[in-house]
């Protein structure tokens, strides 16, 4: 088979297409470690507080899932944004 500009730009266009993809899943696996910490100091800092103010924690219990719920709502942004905005779209 010869080798020619065309299969040389088919092959370019192919190769591009598969590092958007591999791109895209490695942008979003590194921008879920974030809220992955979040989610560990919030529940971390609840741990604490109860600890050294027992009474507390029926108070605190309520802000902590407020808080969890923002943090994975980031995370369920972030994969949602990842298919919308993303450059595979056919047409």
């Amino acid at each position: 088979m010869k080798v020619t500009r065309d299969n040389q730009e088919e092959a370019h266009i192919m190769v591009l297409a598969e590092l958007t993809g591999s791109a895209s899943a490695i942008g979003y696996g590194l921008a879920a470690i974030g809220p992955g910490i979040g989610v560990g100091i919030i529940f971390a800092s609840y741990i604490q507080s109860t600890a050294r103010q027992p009474e507390s924690a029926r108070i605190t219990q309520q802000w902590v899932w407020i808080g969890f719920a923002v943090v994975e709502a980031l995370a369920l942004f972030g994969i949602a944004f990842g298919f919308v905005f993303s450059s595979n779209t056919p047409g």
